[in-house]
């Protein structure tokens, strides 16, 4: 009569038992291999998800700013660079966190945001100078902020390396 032994899981290779205690061993027994699994470089749940969720806080950073009057039409022309400039750190930081190929979508989607509704205030889009200008900010922040995660990339990989 056969015997039939239940079939070893997939993910785990078959290891035989080990012998009876007082019977010879005729060799030894395979150490069972364990394999590290590293996430693949650059996959992170951050990276793709700051596209939305850099868009939310350009959008929140925007209603804050009209509720708050700290717009340039509402109190005098350098509430738009102050505006301007709490934009770009923004952008600066969700660039930090974005994959490279997706820092001009980061850039401008938060220049929609701060051109139409705290220069224009009526979500109009205009391409005039202060809107060129506040493009170029953005641009340029989200530029600077791929290089500062570049750089903090190649430092970690040197590291490990």
């Amino acid at each position: 009569m056969a015997v039939f032994h239940p079939p070893s899981p997939f993910h785990r290779p078959h290891l035989p038992r080990a012998p009876r205690p007082g019977t010879p061993r005729s060799r030894a027994l395979p150490r069972p291999r364990t394999v590290r699994r590293r996430a693949a470089p650059g996959r992170t749940l951050a990276g793709d998800l700051a596209v939305p969720l850099g868009a939310v806080a350009a959008a929140l950073l925007a209603t804050v700013l009209l509720l708050t009057g700290r717009t340039g039409h509402a109190t005098h022309p350098s509430g738009t660079a102050v505006a301007l400039a709490v934009f770009a750190l923004l952008t600066l930081l969700v660039s930090a966190l974005a994959r490279p190929l997706l820092v001009p979508v980061v850039a401008l989607a938060s220049w929609m945001f701060y051109d139409g509704f705290v220069l224009h205030q009526r979500s109009d889009l205009a391409f005039q100078q202060p809107d060129r200008t506040g493009l170029l900010v953005l641009l340029l922040a989200g530029a600077a902020g791929a290089g500062c995660a570049a750089a903090v990339r190649s430092l970690r990989r040197r590291r490990t390396g």
